[in-house]
């Protein structure tokens, strides 16, 4: 089971919001998800994402993989950069 790191899609017609979830890759977009890591709205100016940093954190650590719009999101939260160095403290000290 791959498990990817996307949005689905949540909210009404013309006004998109977004839930960032873990989920397996052979699911639907909105499909079953193992749990919800976050929230994404592309509407304010500048747009509003909320992260669950712990869990995120630890489904990179177990090899999620995130999609590229979750990724980029990931990035501009400062996210990613924690995993790096999380990845690279557990290999110095390995």
């Amino acid at each position: 089971m791959a498990v990817r790191l996307r949005l689905t899609r949540v909210g009404r017609k013309k006004r998109p919001y977004y839930r960032v979830v873990a989920a397996d890759s052979a699911m639907p977009r909105d499909g079953r998800f193992l749990e919800i890591l976050g929230t994404y709205d592309p509407l304010p100016n500048p747009s509003i994402s909320q992260f669950k940093e712990e869990r995120v954190l630890h489904w990179l650590k177990n090899g999620a993989l995130p999609s590229e719009r979750v990724s980029r999101l990931m990035k501009h939260a400062g996210l990613m950069q924690k995993f790096e160095e999380m990845k690279g403290a557990n290999t110095k000290a390995t």
